[in-house]
């Protein structure tokens, strides 16, 4: 809490250590965070990335201006590079209108 960071259940093998965004006029660190439901949280964004877990922070960087998130709530992060995102999966499921699983797809590998 004193950093300003909430700890997030995806890291780098989740989501890349791929900074693209960097050199655009928004940054969104290693990832847009978003709501459930895909909206963007603007005030937010993942400043760091380990291995296993992920660090999200209030954009301005502030501790005053840290969003406090309930232990346990979910948020959506779009990666920046999402060929290293889906090769962590062997599969990926593609969801309805109501968030149900209407396909799976199988991951292929090799080139």
């Amino acid at each position: 809490p004193d950093k300003g960071w909430t700890l997030l259940d995806a890291g780098w093998m989740a989501m890349s250590r791929d900074r693209g965004t960097a050199s655009q006029a928004v940054d969104q660190g290693y990832g847009l965070v978003c709501d459930l439901q895909g909206k963007p949280l603007h005030d937010l964004v993942l400043v760091g990335a380990n291995q296993e877990h992920g660090i999200m922070a209030h954009r301005s960087g502030q501790v005053e201006g840290a969003v406090h998130l309930p232990v346990g709530t979910q948020v959506r992060i779009l990666p920046n590079h999402a060929c290293s995102t889906a090769a962590q999966y062997g599969k990926y499921q593609v969801l309805g209108a109501r968030g149900e699983v209407t396909v799976s797809w199988p991951r292929f590998s090799g080139w």
